[in-house]
């Protein structure tokens, strides 16, 4: 359910209606806009007297949400969510664009190092590297774990971007502490026990579609978190199983992003690097993302994609990111006019 309330209620006039509303067992997410302030109450509405709160001077409507994803809901937060990395870091959404850009796993010191200071001067706003991998095979490389945290960190020292990696397992959050965007990959996307832990945190959460994840089911993980009280989320495209296997790796579902611009205020980037498994494909669809209106991209970079330790075939060369980069300022410099 959400009330919408009259321009010019103060904060003393809604004050006793939302601890009146929290009395009766409900949570209100409040959100207030330029013209309006809504009032989105969560929990067991069916006993609340629609017509009693309609009646209240402050009031210009009640309307119940039949969409099971309630705080993520741009019904309950009619402006786009901004979400800030750090103090004064990067920002997605609200109309701040940033990219994500890092090699798939972490190596070495030397490799995250030269990568870092590579995106960086092309145009990056962090730095993504994979410290804990998810491989289909348990043979491949799984990653330097926490070891490799510490050569992320190490890169953020250096160069002063934050952070972005993902984590695997609840019982390593503690580890993350000093990362500053926590992302949860594809095969997470609906462990729910990490969800709601990482809804106890106030992190950035980048949250990206499931394989075959429905634009529904990415929300109700959204909401996961969100319910847990952590409402600083981004979501990411990356691509879903399909018939199609053979030319991509994954079918970029570009259309999601003006899909999810219309249901909800949290923002949305596009890895078109995992989509398509090909780095001569990414371009286009990075491009392709940019005009649809993503909050940002996350690409990954390598220096040696030939000799990647793992998602070589996917990984651009710093020279061709930075190339990239330039068109995509093109593409914005378009959409801002």
């Amino acid at each position: 359910m959400i009330a919408i309330l009259r321009p010019g209620t103060t904060k003393a006039q809604t004050e006793p209606l939302i601890h009146w509303l929290e009395q009766q067992g409900l949570k209100v997410h409040v959100s207030v806009g330029d013209v309006h302030t809504v009032l989105g109450l969560v929990g067991n509405t069916e006993k609340i007297d629609m017509d009693m709160i309609q009646c209240l001077d402050i009031v210009e409507s009640v309307t119940r949400v039949s969409d099971p994803f309630k705080t993520c809901n741009r019904k309950f937060h009619p402006d786009d969510s901004v979400v800030t990395v750090g103090e004064n870091g990067p920002q997605f959404g609200g109309g701040h664009f940033s990219i994500i850009a890092g090699p798939c796993s972490v190596e070495t010191p030397e490799q995250i190092l030269y990568v870092a200071q590579k995106v960086k001067e092309s145009g990056a706003n962090l730095l993504r590297g994979g410290a804990f991998k998810p491989r289909t095979s348990p043979y491949d490389f799984q990653g330097h774990g926490e070891k490799g945290l510490k050569m992320l960190l190490e890169a953020k020292a250096a160069t002063g971007l934050p952070i972005v990696t993902e984590i695997m397992d609840i019982r390593t959050l503690d580890l993350f502490e000093e990362v500053d965007v926590i992302q949860v990959g594809a095969r997470n996307t609906q462990n729910f026990d990490l969800l709601k832990e990482l809804g106890k945190t106030q992190k950035p959460i980048l949250l990206k579609r499931g394989l075959a994840g429905t634009i529904k089911e990415l929300l109700m993980s959204a909401e996961y978190i969100m319910a847990n009280g952590n409402e600083n989320v981004i979501l990411c495209e990356r691509g879903i199983r399909t018939y199609e296997s053979t030319y991509t790796r994954n079918t970029l579902d570009i259309s999601a992003v003006p899909v999810l611009k219309e249901l909800t205020h949290l923002p949305i980037i596009v890895d078109p690097s995992h989509a398509t498994g090909k780095s001569k494909l990414v371009p286009s669809m990075a491009l392709a993302a940019t005009a649809a209106g993503a909050d940002g991209l996350m690409i990954e970079v390598h220096n040696d994609p030939a000799h990647a330790w793992s998602d070589g075939p996917q990984s651009m060369t710093p020279e061709s990111f930075r190339d990239l980069c330039e068109r995509i300022r093109k593409i914005r410099e378009v959409i801002e006019k």
